[in-house]
């Protein structure tokens, strides 16, 4: 199931700060944490505030224009900051999005390339389905001839418990239309976008 903007706006419910800052003051205390010691007095507000800032998108305006010269090469912006929250242990994932499209009869605002990113990555995430999300959104958004995303994260849920795997990265990808079928457009976004040089 594609899920859209305006979806992902319409059914997340509202946050609510002060039982957030309660049900934090619970975990932690659960968890042996002094939280009425001086110095962790303010950690479950802080924590409350932190975890809403992570799972909460901002609201934007698409912005798109007429193509109107009729430019029909790779547009693609590269290392794009990401930072979400794997769905699993609500710990973080960190690393960068690479995005790019074949335009049709519209481009999209550069700076909406990034907004997209955030959007989907704001929330309780699974790095392959924030892939798909991404393209999907442009996909049906713009028509554009061809999409590409693909992410490099480190989940902290790998690097700091269990395997303790410091220092291993995510990859994942979805490429649609012509960058998915053409094997030269395919292998030039994935050099544009540095995927497999390092």
């Amino acid at each position: 199931m594609t899920i859209t903007a305006e979806r992902i706006r319409h059914r997340r419910p509202q946050p609510d700060p002060v039982a957030a800052e309660r049900a934090a003051t619970a975990f932690l205390t659960a968890l042996g944490v002094d939280v009425h010691s001086p110095d962790l007095a303010q950690t479950p507000a802080r924590m409350a505030r932190a975890y809403a800032e992570l799972l909460t998108p901002r609201d934007f305006a698409v912005t798109t224009f007429a193509n109107d010269e009729g430019y029909d090469e790779l547009v693609l912006a590269r290392a794009i900051p990401i930072r979400s929250v794997c769905e699993h242990h609500l710990l973080p994932f960190v690393g960068v999005a690479h995005v790019g499209y074949l335009p049709g009869e519209r481009i999209l605002g550069l700076s909406k390339l990034a907004r997209v990113v955030e959007m989907f990555a704001h929330g309780a995430q699974v790095q392959e389905r924030l892939t798909k999300q991404i393209a999907d959104w442009l996909n049906i958004r713009m028509q554009p001839r061809g999409v590409g995303v693909v992410i490099e994260a480190e989940h902290l849920c790998m690097t700091l418990r269990g395997v303790q795997a410091v220092g291993a990265r995510t990859v994942t990808s979805t490429l649609l239309g012509t960058l998915r079928d053409d094997a030269r457009s395919r292998a030039e976004f994935l050099a544009v976008a540095g995927v497999g040089t390092r």
